[in-house]
């Protein structure tokens, strides 16, 4: 029965649907009713001003990060190689000299040698910092031939205390295997 009146209504109105989109704004209008039916106060929800003032921020943004990009100083690195750049060459062969040596060393490391590695990298991380204040001073307009003969002593200075905990480290080791109760007074 019911089935047959839901028909009819149907069959009645078939032609008088309205098939068009609501007008903009509809939903905002239909909640603003709602809520005054209600009793309820309603918070404004147009966003109209939240676009544009999103990509205006978003462009700033992008400008602000490329000053900074493109304004940043160069290095202390880069200036070194603007007023000596044969330093980078002499830096580049020395560094991987000196870290080849490095590596050798902590490959050697044991339980006996342990304090004299720790001792040798604790004292080239001191060099290291040292070169550094040279660079610094070179940048901040030193005696440009005294510093560059400091920075090659520095390395230079660096390669032979490698050589030499090397040297220990490999004495160590010999001394090891050999047993002390083998030899007589």
């Amino acid at each position: 029965m019911k089935k047959d009146n839901l028909e009819n209504l149907f069959e009645r109105l078939q032609g008088d649907f309205d098939f068009e989109e609501p007008r903009v704004g509809h939903q905002e209008r239909f909640l603003e009713k709602m809520n005054q039916a209600h009793g309820v106060a309603s918070i404004s929800r147009k966003r109209n001003w939240w676009k544009p003032l999103s990509i205006a921020a978003s462009i700033a943004l992008i400008c602000v990060l490329g000053l900074q990009l493109y304004s940043t100083e160069p290095s202390i690195k880069e200036q070194v190689v603007e007023i000596a750049p044969e330093v980078s060459e002499t830096e580049f062969y020395f560094a991987n000299l000196i870290e080849e040596q490095v590596q050798l060393l902590r490959q050697e490391k044991s339980p006996e040698t342990a304090k004299l590695v720790d001792d040798a990298l604790l004292k080239l991380g001191e060099l290291e910092s040292d070169y550094e204040a040279l660079e610094q001073e070179l940048v901040n307009g030193g005696n440009s031939k005294m510093i560059l003969n400091a920075m090659i002593n520095n390395f230079q200075i660096r390669i032979e205390l490698l050589k030499e905990v090397l040297a220990n480290v490999e004495t160590i080791k010999n001394l090891k295997p050999q047993d002390d109760a083998n030899f007589t007074i």
